[in-house]
């Protein structure tokens, strides 16, 4: 999945949407990945966070959240 592409959809439709590679984490080989989106057009107070192993597993686990509030997010 193209991270880019998913961040600028989400932010065109007005959800800020942050990702974090962590270097200690990554060292002590836990979940280094965090990707946090906020705010959006239906919802002001929409927070959706992971922490994970990648930024493909963040992905994974954020997207179905992000539809369910209606928003529009590429393939």
């Amino acid at each position: 999945m193209d991270v880019v592409r998913v961040m600028e959809s989400l932010a065109e439709q007005g959800v800020t949407v942050l990702f974090k590679a962590d270097a200690e984490r990554m060292r002590e080989g836990t979940k280094p990945w965090t990707l946090v989106a906020s705010g959006g057009p239906f919802r002001e107070d929409l927070l959706v966070r992971t922490d994970a192993v990648s930024a493909d597993a963040c992905l994974a686990v954020c997207l179905p959240q992000l539809r369910k509030f209606g928003l529009v997010i590429p393939e």
